[in-house]
């Protein structure tokens, strides 16, 4: 082998060793580093359990957004409501046009049991974990918001700028699509998502989190004995976010 030949294969062996170090190493933000987030994500989930949620908008008062606000503190976001602000949960409010009946209810990803923005991904970075949680893949995201257009609940936000405020759990990113996650790395760790212990707080306990394949769960007991239904059920997506006095 010629001398120009084995240095071309040199480079080339560098170049390799150096991008199989980087997938172990890389850092995505200060103290964070892609090894540490792959770590993080093999948590063992089973399809034993569906994570839901159960809101009871009889008592979601209206103007109150601690929701909103306690999930922008927990997963670093700006809390901002401009267009191209990321925000995994709003307040709403619907009226009734034959009574005037009002309500004040929270949207966020509804994480269907046929979620489309799983269907339509090209890439995979759209996924549905055993346990019901819909995510998103950061590393295999490129961008391409067909999610967003496939989403009927508008529940997910394109990060258009550079992330600053990034925590180690909550990994984002400038060019990729995100959403409410049901503060997943809580959930892993036995807590709740922080939208539910915020309503808590505030003394409204208008959201409850649990367990729907639990029969003796608190979430399952409550969807047994009060009438609650689902944002689009005509589409057919079994959301695992359920509503009351709608």
């Amino acid at each position: 082998m010629s001398s120009g030949a084995q240095q071309g294969l040199s480079g080339r062996r560098k170049f390799l060793g150096l991008a199989a170090a980087g997938a172990g190493g890389v850092l995505l933000a200060p103290g964070i580093h892609l090894i540490e987030v792959a770590h993080a994500a093999t948590a063992p989930v089973s399809a034993k359990v569906r994570w839901g949620l159960l809101i009871d908008t009889t008592k979601c008062a209206a103007g109150c957004t601690d929701c909103v606000s306690a999930c922008a503190k927990e997963n670093g976001l700006s809390g901002g409501t401009a267009p191209t602000d990321p925000q995994w949960i709003r307040k709403i409010e619907i009226k009734e046009i034959k009574t005037g009946r009002t309500a004040s209810l929270p949207v966020m990803c509804q994480h269907c049991a046929e979620p489309p923005c799983v269907d339509v991904c090209p890439t995979g970075a759209s996924f549905k974990r055993a346990d019901g949680i819909v995510l998103v893949d950061r590393h295999r995201c490129i961008g391409c918001r067909y999610c967003m257009m496939a989403c009927p609940y508008k529940a997910r936000s394109f990060v258009h700028e550079p992330v600053t405020t990034q925590k180690p759990e909550v990994p984002r990113g400038k060019g990729c699509v995100e959403g409410c996650t049901l503060c997943v790395h809580r959930v892993d760790a036995g807590g709740q998502p922080a939208c539910v212990e915020a309503c808590a707080f505030s003394g409204h306990h208008a959201m409850l989190f649990g367990d729907l394949n639990d029969p003796t769960s608190s979430i399952s007991k409550r969807v047994r004995e009060l009438a609650s239904v689902q944002l689009r059920s005509d589409l057919s997506l079994d959301p695992g976010v359920r509503y009351v006095g709608l």
